[in-house]
């Protein structure tokens, strides 16, 4: 998968799982996402997605995962959370990442490679 962030492009492994099924029959998608917490965009999908949530303990730069059934996130700072997610996929190389997706919300194109 490809993550578009303005001119910056991210690629991404995506994870074997149901959630991701569904998500990619939706791409591509842009999507304007809003910040939480400084460290997470966050976009909640018109529909439901199956779920497998388990609490990560640790959550990753440059992790794509779903909260409940519906908000894709995407992290860009690693910390610890109490929270339970979805694992949908990860960044390959979250270095700039950070930086493209900047203070506020931000638009963010997801993508399958060609």
């Amino acid at each position: 998968m490809h993550i578009r962030v303005g001119s910056a492009v991210f690629a991404a492994t995506l994870y074997d799982n149901e959630t991701l099924t569904g998500f990619k029959s939706m791409l591509p998608l842009t999507l304007k996402m809003t910040d939480l917490n400084s460290n997470e965009k966050y976009h909640h999908l018109p529909s439901h997605l199956p779920i497998d949530a388990s609490k990560p303990g640790t959550v990753q730069t440059g992790d794509l995962m779903l909260y409940g059934s519906n908000s894709v996130v995407l992290f860009y700072k690693t910390f610890s959370t109490p929270y339970s997610y979805t694992p949908m996929g990860k960044v390959d190389d979250a270095s700039g990442l950070a930086a493209a997706l900047g203070a506020g919300n931000v638009t963010v194109t997801f993508e399958l490679r060609r």
